[in-house]
């Protein structure tokens, strides 16, 4: 009598590493955008809307200020209201509540690469929404002072900020699993950008709305976006912008980065 012994030898699914989840986490939230416009149009129409309004509105009053090209100096603004808040994170909420996300953090998938595939794939959509109101800008006749290479910088400044603040609706997404309080979360820029030198420069604002510019980032971030289109290279302006989007990104991915832990052992 012969005796067969089986061995069994448990199956492990392999990792990909790193860099592949990344791209994979990047990709699927791109490829869901053809299935989601409308959480992209908005984004272009919106800011195209504001420009039109405050230009067509105050042009004549502030032009009034001395070299003041009232057209080039809301260029920015129309581009932050383009990048900020448009992010995938009500696709992390669906996932939450579908039990996906759950089913996804027991495989082998690095957890940071499912956050920062996300943000990936909202920096090469926010760069992209950049495109169209700079060729709103160039039809209307604002020109770089600051050549190609300052209009590079400008649409980085305005992707790297648009990224940045997607650490907020992430956080939210993760920590709540709740669509209408990500929903809500675009609202959190609004005191960033009305108190601040949406309509006029610094210099020209008075009283309490003068002294919370002057501690706004949105402030720094919108000058030197503006010293590229008006001015030219200003290092010193570019720097204080930097450090701006530098100072948000470090609260609002450490608030991501938390609520991403909080979720993973939630399961």
């Amino acid at each position: 009598m012969t005796t067969i012994t089986a061995t069994t030898q448990a199956v492990h699914a392999r990792k990909a590493g790193f860099f592949a989840d990344l791209l994979t986490v990047a990709g699927r939230a791109l490829r869901s955008l053809r299935r989601d416009p409308e959480a992209v149009i908005p984004a272009l129409v919106i800011p195209i809307f504001f420009f039109v309004m405050n230009v067509g509105a105050l042009q004549d009053f502030a032009e009034r200020i001395p070299d003041l090209d009232y057209k080039a100096f809301q260029l920015p603004v129309a581009i932050l209201f383009a990048v900020t808040g448009n992010s995938r994170a009500i696709t992390v909420v669906t996932d939450i509540q579908s039990g996906y996300f759950d089913r996804l953090s027991v495989t082998p998938v690095n957890r940071l690469a499912l956050l920062l595939g996300l943000m990936m794939a909202d920096f090469a959509v926010v760069v992209g929404l950049t495109l169209p109101v700079i060729v709103m800008g160039f039809v209307v006749g604002v020109g770089f002072e600051s050549g190609p290479l300052g209009m590079l910088a400008f649409i980085l400044l305005g992707g790297v900020w648009g990224l940045v603040f997607t650490g907020f609706p992430y956080a939210i997404a993760l920590k709540t699993g709740n669509p209408a309080a990500v929903n809500i979360s675009f609202l959190l820029f609004f005191p960033f950008l009305f108190m601040t030198t949406l309509f006029l420069p610094q210099e020209a604002l008075t009283g309490w709305l003068a002294t919370v510019a002057g501690y706004n980032p949105v402030t720094y971030l919108l000058a030197a976006m503006r010293s590229l289109v008006s001015v030219g290279w200003e290092p010193d302006i570019l720097l204080k912008g930097v450090l701006a989007i530098a100072g948000v990104g470090v609260v609002s991915i450490t608030l991501a980065l938390a609520a991403l832990r909080g979720r993973a052992r939630r399961r």
